[in-house]
């Protein structure tokens, strides 16, 4: 899945790197008094920007990476807490027990996990915002959590099958903590990048956009809004991307 917003953040990369080249072919007529609009400088937030964008694009790939590690250790989940209750009703467990064992199992059917917060494409850019998402799955953890104490609680609970063994049911707590922390610390990551990108392309007076139009209009009161070199720059579009 595209992002139009990247490829907008890309494009005005790209397009500051062609003006760049425009303002290198003037030579020694090109030469602003402000520092910010000197080739030294425009190189540097074009590197800077640059390095910003891939940065973006890795975390992103990460962050869906993590939500896909996540989704395949929940997988089943819901179906394994059902086979659990199953198996506590044909031990000794009093009534009570097996009670609170299927309440917590009808919580973990309950509570559905939201399907906009996992995208399954490694290229699809990570949501704004996860809170929802990370809820429901902390959610399923504490259901998860409170019907391994039941059974770990009755000794009469001793499954033949592998996977059902307390042992097995620790381990995967343990993963599935593992693999939903994975993903808030990924998000994080790529929230964070996300910041960095958008102070240098964006910000007031110091941003890769801003520049970028100063430089365009240093370029008209050199040589005039008729020059062929303002007519060069002049259609250079540079847009600020809504964050």
């Amino acid at each position: 899945m595209s992002s139009t917003n990247e490829t907008g953040h890309a494009k005005n990369i790209a397009n500051f790197q062609s003006l760049i080249q425009f303002v290198v072919g003037y030579g020694a007529a090109y030469n602003p008094s402000k520092n910010t609009l000197k080739i030294p400088q425009l190189n540097t937030i074009a590197t800077n920007s640059n390095t910003k964008l891939a940065d973006v694009i890795t975390k992103n790939t990460a962050f869906n990476n993590a939500v896909n590690d996540r989704i395949n250790s929940f997988n089943g989940l819901k179906t394994l807490s059902t086979r659990l209750v199953n198996a506590l009703e044909t031990t000794n467990a009093s009534k009570e027990k097996i009670k609170d064992a299927k309440g917590f199992n009808r919580k973990m059917h309950g509570k559905r996990v939201s399907a906009i917060q996992t995208p399954t494409d490694p290229n699809a850019p990570a949501p704004k915002t996860i809170s929802a998402s990370q809820l429901s799955f902390d959610q399923q953890i504490q259901h998860f959590a409170g019907l391994v104490a039941i059974l770990q609680s009755e000794v009469s609970f001793t499954p033949n099958e592998v996977e059902l063994k307390l042992t097995a049911l620790t381990a995967k707590q343990v993963d599935l903590v593992a693999k939903n922390n994975a993903v808030a610390t990924a998000y994080t990551a790529i929230s964070n990048s996300r910041i960095a990108r958008d102070k240098t392309l964006y910000d007031d007076g110091t941003g890769l956009v801003e520049t970028a139009l100063e430089v365009k209009k240093y370029v008209k009161s050199l040589f005039g809004p008729s020059s062929p070199e303002f007519a060069q720059v002049q259609g250079i579009e540079f847009r600020k991307i809504k964050k």
